[in-house]
């Protein structure tokens, strides 16, 4: 139910914002626009261009090398996971949403982007990438940290956005909405199958 609700939300911003709709959104943005707006070096720009390249095409490398290493011991159904949740729903929930939405970027962003800045598909990922990992690497008894931990990079991905004038405010909050609304349905859609393999797994069968 929170998922299918988050991921439904995250949709719904996107059809107001559609052909620069909502101005309770876009003012919104446009102050935090304001708030952010910093200078274009410095150790804040430094520490923003780094999440920039994290979120970019580390984003998809780390999933493929978590994917490696739990193949490599057997974990083919988490690796499935993994790939669902952290490459394929990247593209099936995202790129249509920026396709549909079609929202322009804030003026003079500091990094390269394409077209389309709704909703913010480096966040997505981010969310992505902590949820998996909570699933995949970490027992239930060690996620509270994780978590702690998840949540701050989250923050300070949709910050590094805004700040890079990449997107808006509204764009990253619909990132992590769709994120933890995809990762939760497909969690428990995978729920059988990883519990499957956590008892093979104890058994020493997963091979």
């Amino acid at each position: 139910m929170a998922g299918t609700a988050l991921l439904l939300g995250a949709v719904v911003m996107g059809l107001m914002l559609r052909g620069g709709g909502s101005s309770f959104f876009q003012g919104v943005d446009d102050r935090w626009a304001r708030w952010v707006d910093g200078p274009r070096s410095g150790v804040a720009a430094d520490f923003a261009g780094l999440l920039d390249r994290m979120g970019g095409p580390l984003g998809l490398i780390l999933p493929l090398v978590v994917i490696g290493c739990l193949c490599v011991y057997g974990r083919w159904r988490s690796g499935l996971f993994v790939f669902v949740v952290g490459i394929l729903a990247n593209v099936v929930v995202v790129l249509p949403l920026k396709q549909v939405i079609d929202r322009p970027r804030p003026p003079h962003p500091m990094v390269l982007v394409n077209d389309g800045s709704f909703p913010s598909g480096q966040v997505f990922t981010s969310v992505a990438l902590v949820m998996v990992a909570a699933v995949v690497l970490f027992p239930p008894s060690a996620r509270r940290w994780w978590w702690l931990f998840g949540t701050v990079y989250v923050a300070a991905m949709m910050w590094s956005r805004a700040w890079l004038h990449a997107q808006w405010l509204s764009d990253t909050v619909a990132g992590a909405m769709a994120g933890a609304g995809t990762c939760l349905l497909l969690w428990r859609a995978f729920a059988s199958v990883l519990e499957r393999e956590a008892v093979r797994a104890a058994a020493g069968r997963l091979f």
